[in-house]
């Protein structure tokens, strides 16, 4: 079709209008929606980074639960939304990259969504209640073994990086446990602190105060190097599992057909946010990192991401219960 100069001018109005929009964005609250219960990483992460952009945007940010479905519930209100930068998705990458390869049918594709910024970066912790007889990693091992399918581990809902980092250490331990999944880490930690199950995986944000009062206790980091709120505790690496290394990430996406301008401009606040050494010290002390990534570099990781979770699956042979 040839472009005529009544197209063009049409064009140019739309490039106008969509640049002016992004300029006054926003001009009315936003609501935040959280793939998980309140009391877990990703809920910190989203109530930190709403409560930054309220203060550098001059609007309210609402952060709105919505645990349920293996993030499904969360992606699928987010999806339908109006494209319009009022709705966002503070997501956790368990549930972006891991469940979609052991969901039978999804809700949702990453094309429904674009990268914002990357807000937290954490390893996983393996914990366990305080009267578990296992103060190591080995000895847990042990006494996994010596009682089989007695240990219940608690997840943040099935497919999710818990379940997963569960999984990978009876496969490559050779022990059996029973996995035992929530909507969100908040409801799994309540059950923990219950004694309704022994032991979960997960970042440390939401675990930290029980640890700090005894109830729970810390056995090993996933990632490759210790926790500098967690100094005493070993990674897996050193107790004997080099390869139970993965870690988490919490991100902010937007529907996909959100106009570039606005979504570059909420890129730059969520910097603004995050550039806060306060921000950056409440991270460092909950056992998370601050760790910005723009949206080139946060779809980039999602692909690589995304593709290499696939391989481990396959290779593992994790099967969501």
């Amino acid at each position: 079709m040839q472009l005529t100069r009544k197209h063009f001018i049409a064009l140019a109005a739309a490039l106008v209008a969509g640049s002016a929009l992004a300029q006054g964005y926003p001009t009315k609250p936003i609501t935040l929606v959280v793939p998980a219960a309140a009391g877990g990483t990703t809920d910190l992460a989203g109530r930190m980074l709403a409560q930054g952009l309220s203060t550098v945007t001059g609007q309210q940010v609402v952060v709105d639960n919505k645990g349920g479905g293996n993030g499904a519930i969360a992606a699928s209100i987010v999806k339908r939304a109006p494209a319009d930068g009022y709705t966002l998705l503070m997501q956790y990458s368990g549930f972006h990259v891991i469940s979609p390869h052991l969901m039978k049918q999804r809700q949702w594709e990453l094309a429904d969504f674009q990268p914002i910024a990357n807000i937290l970066s954490a390893p996983q912790i393996i914990v366990v209640r305080d009267d578990v007889p296992a103060k190591t990693l080995a000895e847990l091992v042990a006494y996994a073994k010596a009682h089989p399918g007695k240990l219940n581990y608690a997840s943040s809902g099935n497919g999710s990086l818990q379940h997963v980092t569960g999984a990978m250490l009876e496969q490559q331990a050779g022990i059996k446990m029973v996995h035992v999944p929530y909507k969100g880490t908040g409801p799994a930690l309540q059950d923990l602190l219950a004694g309704q199950v022994q032991l979960t995986f997960g970042t440390a944000p939401p675990f930290m105060q029980h640890i700090a009062g005894g109830k729970l206790r810390v056995l090993a980091v996933t990632g490759n190097e210790r926790l500098p709120s967690l100094p005493d505790v070993p990674t897996t690496a050193q107790a004997g599992y080099p390869k139970l290394t993965p870690t988490s990430w919490f991100a902010l996406f937007a529907p996909a057909a959100v106009p570039k301008d606005i979504a570059t401009k909420l890129a730059a606040d969520v910097q603004k946010v995050m550039a806060d050494p306060a921000f950056k010290q409440k991270a460092l002390e909950q056992g998370a990192t601050a760790d910005y990534l723009s949206p080139p570099q946060l779809g980039d990781k999602v692909k690589a991401d995304y593709a290499e979770w696939a391989q481990v699956i396959k290779a593992s042979k994790i099967e969501a219960d």
